[in-house]
């Protein structure tokens, strides 16, 4: 919901999309908490006091405006074929990924001719961050070249290669506890010798994400996994 109605009074009508779905889909019932976001930090938990077909009202209890996660984690996803890419932004999105970075990589099987993908992608992450019950929902980006990952790359704090062929694992990376960790998630065939050159002389470092050979759909969710869960942002409570 945007900023403006959850900020509306102490009763917040939830109507349109999002109301069909709690009141006919979900079939919220009066006395049920709910929570709403904005998708930008704020967040309100409530309580339904009515439900019509298509909408419903809430009683705000509180309002709550959480700040940006710290570390920030961007992913640069190369784009895969068939629907595996969505899977990737859906799960990164669910896991704690602040921003994806769709990426044209050398070895890329398909090509974006139009915004179609870009739209699914987006409304992948939206869907997945509500199922996680996220304030914040990761950024879909523009489709960025192998320059522009590079730029990326060279102002991270840490900047991190998924690639099978590195020595050392990902566990072994060090999270940093605020500032911007970007990872690389190549496509099915893998990351060109040009491309990891490129990515390391911007000041990347390659890691290995254990003996398998993971799916690129797959990579950036254990990845994503494996950084967040060694930063503050996984301990409950702090």
């Amino acid at each position: 919901m945007s900023r403006e109605r959850l900020l509306a009074g102490d009763v917040v009508l939830l109507d349109g999309p999002e109301g069909h779905h709690a009141a006919t889909v979900r079939r919220l019932t009066v006395g049920e908490t709910v929570r709403l976001v904005d998708g930008s930090g704020l967040r309100v938990d409530g309580e339904v006091t009515a439900v019509r077909r298509d909408e419903l009202t809430v009683l705000v209890h509180t309002r709550t405006e959480e700040a940006p996660p710290q570390p920030r984690l961007v992913v640069v996803q190369a784009l895969a074929k068939g629907d595996r890419g969505e899977h990737a932004v859906e799960g990164m999105s669910e896991v704690g990924v602040d921003e994806i970075v769709p990426w044209s990589a050398a070895r890329s099987i398909v090509q974006w001719r139009d915004n179609k993908p870009l739209d699914r992608w987006r409304a992948k992450a939206r869907e997945a961050a509500k199922q996680a019950r996220r304030s914040w929902v990761p950024v879909i980006t523009d489709p960025a070249s192998t320059t522009e990952v590079a730029d990326r790359l060279a102002n991270a704090t840490l900047a991190v290669v998924c690639h099978e062929g590195a020595v050392s694992p990902l566990t072994e990376a060090t999270p940093p506890a605020d500032g911007e960790i970007v990872l690389v998630v190549g496509p099915e065939g893998g990351l060109t010798d040009d491309e990891l050159a490129t990515f390391e002389k911007s000041g990347a470092s390659a890691y290995s994400l254990g003996p398998s050979v993971l799916r690129t759909s797959t990579a950036g969710i254990v990845a994503a996994a494996l950084l967040l869960s060694r930063t503050p942002r996984w301990k409950m409570g702090e």
